[in-house]
């Protein structure tokens, strides 16, 4: 697996970032929306084998290559699975082309000044060396921030890259994702505070340290260019973050050098009752319409 391959394909490839990584708290929603009730699992065990057939259906579908989705986040237990008959990662590069990536947090801190940090990630290192060993491009973690609270922004940023700066040194490239809740009436003072604390941190870092970075979609068009445009940053992507599919298709397509990292907007339409074909048309219609947005910026 060519490390420098997989970069060029994420610097220069037309496309997107696929969100498989639904996790404990969001994967019954995910399984409702796909058309499976709470009543059709029993456990956990049962629940996450009902969400990877789910990825496995959507990883294999004829649409889903390198060609519009240039990479794909997985959950753990994803990455700890096979598709058809590889393990996940193996089969995403080098059956589809498609670069994969891992969440690698454990979910949020309580609030504080307006936004809700990582929780600690005592085990980050041992699951780090499981994500290279399986063939792992590189990582995503997820900070909240609910308030154009300065101190809070300027917490969630530097941790975010503290964290990023432990996965550099893995190997592995960190995706920096402090997002925006788009429900807050502050959203545009809170981007402008994240965009100027993250270029602090951009410009500290080493020629040799880059990121990507996952960001909500903005209330101002090309908020985020010069994040883009800075040399430490391989890509910029985007949330949908609860936006339908249509509006983040709207909002991505107004800002230059973003790209979509789609999960529920991904999803929206499939159900488990599909057939093949069926599912296949619609995951098709929606990779057709992501990557039109994610290459009109």
């Amino acid at each position: 697996m060519s490390k420098q391959s997989q970069t060029d394909l994420i610097r220069n490839g037309n496309g997107f970032i696929a969100a498989l990584d639904q996790s404990g708290g969001s994967t019954p929603k995910a399984l409702k929306l796909y058309g499976v009730e709470e009543n059709a699992y029993t456990n956990d065990d049962e629940m996450f084998g009902m969400i990877h057939d789910m990825r496995c259906r959507i990883a294999q579908a004829p649409a889903f290559t390198g060609e519009k989705v240039v990479g794909a986040i997985l959950f753990e237990k994803t990455m700890d699975g096979m598709i058809d008959g590889k393990p996940a990662p193996t089969y995403l590069w080098e059956t589809r082309g498609v670069v994969p990536f891992l969440k690698v947090d454990k979910g949020l801190a309580d609030a504080e000044n307006g936004v809700r940090v990582l929780k600690p990630m005592p085990e980050l290192d041992a699951l780090l060396d499981k994500a290279v060993s399986k063939g792992i491009y590189g990582t995503k973690m997820r900070s909240v921030i609910d308030a154009a609270n300065a101190e809070g922004i300027k917490a969630v940023v530097a941790q975010q890259f503290e964290v990023g700066k432990q996965i550099l040194a893995k190997g592995l490239m960190p995706i920096v994702e402090p997002e925006v809740t788009i429900t807050i009436a502050d959203k545009a003072e809170a981007e402008d505070m994240l965009r100027d604390e993250i270029l602090a941190q951009l410009d500290a870092l080493s020629e040799d340290q880059n990121v990507m970075l996952k960001l909500t979609l903005p209330e101002k068009h090309n908020q985020y260019k010069v994040l883009a445009d800075h040399p430490r940053v391989l890509k910029l992507v985007a949330l949908s973050g609860g936006y339908s599919r249509d509006e983040a298709n709207t909002r991505l397509a107004q800002n230059t050098g973003m790209i979509a990292s789609f999960s529920r907007a991904l999803t929206e339409g499939l159900t488990a009752q599909q057939s093949d074909d069926e599912f296949n048309a619609v995951i098709a219609g929606t990779i057709d319409c992501i990557y039109e947005a994610s290459v009109a910026g």
